[in-house]
């Protein structure tokens, strides 16, 4: 596929978060933090309305629409910073937009917003404009 400023590409990624994909996501990646899975420390001790997900499982599906969109190999750089938390029952979409191409490869401005279109991750991504 062949990209040019100003292409763009959105998918929902997960609907309905839930405390299911998040102590899925804490075994696979090793991280039982209690902030994710404990109310009484989520809520008790840190005054958070619940426990929420890791930030690396938005950055994981954020991911997942770039490889789906762009092929598993196609990126060569990836990087995000988290803005918001993602609570249980979130739905996430992920959008993605060229804003350039230098020396054959595109920089795209990655994003992941809640029900709410509020941006949970933001970032960029490089990948071969063609």
């Amino acid at each position: 596929m062949a990209l040019k400023v100003g292409d763009t590409h959105e998918a929902v990624v997960i609907e309905n978060v839930n405390r299911t994909h998040v102590v899925k996501y804490a075994g696979a990646s090793g991280d039982f933090n209690p902030l994710h899975h404990d109310d009484t420390v989520a809520t008790g001790n840190a005054g958070y309305p619940s426990v929420f997900a890791h930030g690396m499982f938005s950055m994981g599906l954020t991911a997942r629409m770039l490889t789906d969109w762009l092929g598993a190999a196609s990126l060569k750089k990836y990087g995000v910073r988290f803005t918001r938390q993602v609570w249980p029952g979130d739905t996430l979409t992920s959008k993605a937009e060229v804003v350039s191409i230098a020396d054959g490869l595109a920089t795209i401005r990655v994003w992941t917003e809640n029900q709410k279109g509020e941006t949970v991750v933001e970032g960029e991504a490089v990948a071969p404009a063609s």
